[in-house]
């Protein structure tokens, strides 16, 4: 009888441990969860509001400032996914016309940097352009403890999730010193901070598009990007040196908004243009007119 009453408190115990380490693990979720909603939102909020210290105390000094045509220093020495030696310089501006994305995340991140990561891979996926070809994309750790494994890891997924070819040679992922990552973090106006209780980066999200030399051109925030803006700002970043005629004319009707990170219609760009294409089709109709009456003249 008493191994029986013992045999119960034990299975109960057990289902009662199992049971807490659920809802622990659900709760540490859902914190996760909503420290990124926090993270996230927090970017939408006015510069008046996070100078103004109404930020949480975790996220003060946390953001991104917009450098627009600031030069990114490409003599930073970083580290490839095979652990070599390389100078940033040869993955910006190595190429003539070719602009590049740049994304800062760390790898071991337990979400934000992975949704950054797969948000820019749903858009690349809905642009026509190819990595590798019309332009190139950086991802650089921020956490000097990482090392190139953790990046070979993360570049063998992402390639063979966008399943294009030769995106190997156009997506790279690096590591670097400490002095060098905040050099680069500080040139593209990149605040972050490290929380030693969860041993963890407290960072904003986001991704820029520089130059074929380098400059910053666009910054895009949160963890989705339009493709449309995306394309527009590679086309614009490339100063016309990829897309197409329709491009540039999408262009003439959308306008980059640094304040949001996005591209808004222009009304007035839009009532030229079609303004513009009324002439031209009311041109046309008389020159057809006009032709057919010679024809008709010439019958008589």
């Amino acid at each position: 009888m008493h191994a029986l009453q013992a045999l119960d408190q034990s299975r109960m115990q057990t289902l009662l441990a199992s049971r807490s380490e659920g809802l622990g693990n659900v709760c540490r979720v859902m914190s996760q969860i909503a420290f990124v909603c926090l993270v996230v939102c927090s970017l939408n909020l006015p510069a008046q509001a996070q100078t103004a210290g109404t930020l949480p105390g975790p996220l003060r000094g946390v953001g991104i400032d917009q450098r627009l045509n600031e030069q990114v220093p490409l003599e930073l020495m970083f580290r490839d996914d095979t652990g070599k030696a390389v100078r940033l310089g040869e993955y910006i501006g190595a190429v003539p016309g070719r602009p590049t994305i740049l994304a800062l995340v760390y790898y071991e991140c337990p979400m934000l940097c992975s949704l950054v990561l797969d948000g820019l891979l749903r858009s690349l996926k809905a642009v026509s352009f190819n990595a590798g070809e019309e332009f190139n994309i950086v991802a650089v750790s921020f956490d000097p403890r990482e090392t190139p494994a953790l990046a070979a890891a993360k570049k063998s997924d992402y390639v063979r999730r966008y399943g294009r070819s030769g995106a190997a040679a156009g997506w790279h992922f690096l590591t670097g010193e400490e002095d060098a990552i905040r050099q680069l973090a500080r040139a593209v106006g990149f605040r972050y901070t490290y929380d030693a209780t969860t041993n963890q980066y407290i960072h904003a999200s986001g991704i820029m598009v520089l130059t074929p030399q380098g400059k910053l051109a666009r910054y895009f925030y949160g963890i989705e990007y339009a493709p449309r803006d995306l394309r527009l700002g590679l086309v614009e970043a490339s100063a016309g040196q990829i897309g197409s005629p329709v491009d540039q004319v999408l262009l003439f009707c959308y306008r980059y908004d640094p304040v949001t990170g996005q591209y808004s219609l222009l009304i007035m760009n839009m009532l030229r243009l079609a303004g513009l294409a009324t002439v031209v089709a009311m041109g046309a109709l008389i020159v057809v007119m006009l032709r057919r009456d010679q024809r008709q003249k010439r019958g008589r």
